[in-house]
């Protein structure tokens, strides 16, 4: 089991080095952290996107163009679509969103002849480990899926569980995040949580325990949960934060970032392998923790 990025940048290492395939590399972050997971052992890289550019940046940071495969492309889409045909035609384990909108490539990705769409929902998952909290949290979504209804939030929960085992979890606890505990027929989050917590056949098995609704607060603190006289089981224990909308689940990643200094992974789960999406403002440390989780889920999914 992952119990901290440490942990999954170790996992990553073990064994044979992933292919990752990285539409629009031509960016100094990415290019960064993708020769530095080369030299950790995590993933070696196809880099997809302007070659002259690619190999500017890695001269200037001191990289032997060499050690890269190196395809050229003419554009946002073309890159997009050469980087998701080698994950596809299996010659990389799995994704990863360089300089280039995010819709440029999902576009790719959902492309119901060329791309690797599923029959599953797609969704985003993020890793955070915060020093106040005794194990990684999982949010999901806070990055594809805007306003989900009951059943894109019971898919996004299970992405969230296969996520999870793939990681090493022989049990999940999943917190239906809300603004309070209590079911109202005004608050469509509240019921939506209620239905989930009571989907117990569907959770089975992945050996998950789905609560809620719940505050924040009582997702994570037992000393909330003993206060306020809360009993659901994940109280106080939650591995995943399922929350209601895009925007609640941006502001509490962005705010265990900057406020609480969370280091973080993140991907999106869904299509036929994983793929690394990761904020432009993010670090390079950061982008090599996402490369290390898309690699141990491709790995083991």
């Amino acid at each position: 089991m992952i119990h901290s990025i440490d942990d999954l940048l170790t996992a990553a290492r073990q064994g044979e080095p992933a292919t990752l395939a990285v539409a629009c590399a031509h960016d100094r972050d990415v290019l960064r952290a993708v020769a530095e997971a080369r030299r950790e052992g995590i993933a070696q890289a196809v880099l997809v996107g302007d070659a002259g550019a690619i190999r500017a940046i890695l001269s200037e940071l001191g990289e032997q163009e060499s050690r890269f495969d190196i395809v050229g492309a003419s554009g946002d889409t073309d890159a997009a679509q050469k980087a998701v045909e080698l994950v596809r035609e299996g010659r990389a384990g799995f994704l990863m969103k360089g300089l280039l909108p995010t819709a440029e490539l999902m576009r790719a990705v959902i492309d119901k002849e060329k791309g690797l769409r599923t029959d599953r929902l797609i969704s985003h998952v993020m890793m955070y480990e915060v020093s106040s909290y005794p194990k990684p949290l999982f949010l999901t979504d806070g990055g594809m899926n805007t306003y989900p209804d009951l059943a894109k939030k019971a898919d996004i929960l299970e992405n969230a569980a296969q996520c999870l085992r793939a990681l090493g979890y022989e049990k999940i606890y999943a917190a239906c995040v809300c603004g309070a505990e209590e079911v109202s027929p005004k608050i469509q989050a509240t019921v939506d949580a209620k239905a989930l917590s009571e989907m117990t056949g569907r959770w089975a098995p992945y050996n998950m325990v789905v609560s809620g609704p719940m505050g924040l607060d009582l997702a994570i603190s037992r000393a909330a949960c003993e206060h306020k006289h809360y009993t659901g089981e994940a109280g106080g224990r939650a591995d995943i934060l399922l929350v209601p909308t895009y925007e609640v689940g941006n502001g509490i990643g962005k705010a265990m970032t900057y406020f609480a200094g969370a280091r973080s992974a993140g991907i999106i789960v869904g299509a036929r392998a994983p793929i690394v999406l990761v904020s432009r403002a993010d670090t390079a440390r950061t982008k090599l923790s996402s490369i290390a989780l898309g690699c141990v889920v491709a790995q083991n999914q």
